[in-house]
């Protein structure tokens, strides 16, 4: 069977131009969606996509990744997990609207960016050992680390053929600034691995990590759907900047929520990151104080395997005491402003300006 494109026929993606397209080409003046309004908008364009790569894997690979997208349970019966925002290919789509384009023609862009986050969630949680994620087992944990390692390493090569399948001029582009991020967050991933071995990890370069683990692709995100909106380099260079700037607010967002979050909305245990010793953006900025608070918290993190439960709830104390959360909070505000500057200057039109705000004002108030 000859594999669809996204642009062969409904089943594989194709949307007729969103209503805030519609009417701006008829005259009219739409309003701004709300961002829970923009992320339902995306997962009905993207998920049917996704749905579809999935739907052409190995049955091997299949079953683990719409088990991890929750679509599948682990005995490969229809499941109804929801999964995660998709905010990475809301953000390719809404960018492409705001750069001058339609947001369906950068359809295969946002399905890439999705499947090679979800490459790289596949092996963090194989790495980190985690075993739970949205409420559920992790893939490894149901089906073995080394077929969940080699279920990411499918999805990978999946985000690149999406773009190739594509068939747009952007499309090169788009694969240079895409694999350019993956590598930006392999190296990331890399370095936090390396700082579970090191007690000497310093603020700058643990925000040098995040910057790749996490912000990168965010800013490529972003920068692919400029592309794919017909930007020029400058434009498209703010938007870069408006995505990274935004993933470093994400991920200090989500160190916080990894140790005051609520397991009942965040689905992982309480203090996940604190009993494995992680050395998040908080943990380090605390380690970084100087004070006796600080100074604790170093006499738990140098011993030898994973706190309890006890010196966990400690650990967080102590956190807080050193300013550690004070810091991450204060700090994911001024990338989020930094960030919207840049989205200023990239001149982007209306309405999908004012979403990209929303969305990004969500990074800094969401609950997981």
């Amino acid at each position: 069977m000859t594999r669809k494109t996204m642009t062969d026929g409904p089943a594989a993606g194709r949307v007729a131009p969103p209503a805030a397209v519609a009417d701006s080409a008829a005259g009219g003046a739409p309003a701004a969606r709300s961002a829970a309004e923009v992320l339902d908008w995306s997962r009905r364009l993207v998920d049917p996509a996704l749905r579809e790569t999935i739907a052409y894997l190995p049955e091997s690979m299949r079953r683990i990744t719409a088990y991890h997208f929750g679509w599948r349970d682990e005995h490969d019966r229809p499941a109804e997990a929801r999964g995660g925002k998709r905010i990475r290919p809301a953000l390719v789509l809404l960018t492409a609207e705001a750069a001058g384009g339609v947001a369906s023609s950068a359809l295969p862009g946002a399905v890439a960016v999705e499947l090679a986050h979800n490459f790289s969630l596949l092996h963090d949680d194989v790495m980190d050992g985690d075993l739970t994620r949205h409420h559920r087992a992790t893939a490894w944990s149901v089906f073995g680390r080394n077929s969940a390692i080699l279920a990411g390493d499918a999805l990978l090569a999946c985000a690149f053929e999406a773009i190739a399948d594509g068939r747009h001029a952007a499309g090169p582009q788009a694969v240079r600034v895409l694999a350019r991020a993956v590598l930006a967050l392999v190296e990331g991933q890399s370095a936090d691995l390396a700082f579970e071995r090191r007690a000497d990890v310093s603020l700058a370069e643990c925000l040098e990590m995040a910057e790749g683990k996490t912000a990168a692709l965010l800013g490529a995100a972003c920068a692919i759907g400029a592309a794919y909106g017909g930007a020029p380099p400058e434009r498209l260079d703010h938007y870069r900047r408006f995505g990274t700037r935004l993933g470093l607010a994400f991920q200090l967002v989500d160190d916080l929520l990894g140790i005051w979050g609520d397991p009942a909305v965040t689905g992982k245990p309480v203090h996940a990151d604190l009993r494995s010793r992680k050395k998040s953006l908080p943990v380090v900025a605390a380690l970084s104080s100087g004070g006796p608070a600080g100074g604790e918290l170093a006499g738990l993190y140098r011993r030898d395997g994973g706190l309890t439960a006890a010196e966990a709830v400690r650990a967080a104390e102590l956190v807080d005491a050193a300013g550690g959360r004070g810091w991450a909070a204060r700090r994911a505000a001024e990338c989020l402003q930094e960030a919207l500057a840049h989205l200023e200057l990239a001149g982007p039109r209306a309405p999908a300006a004012g979403e990209l705000r929303a969305l990004a004002r969500l990074v800094i108030a969401r609950d997981h």
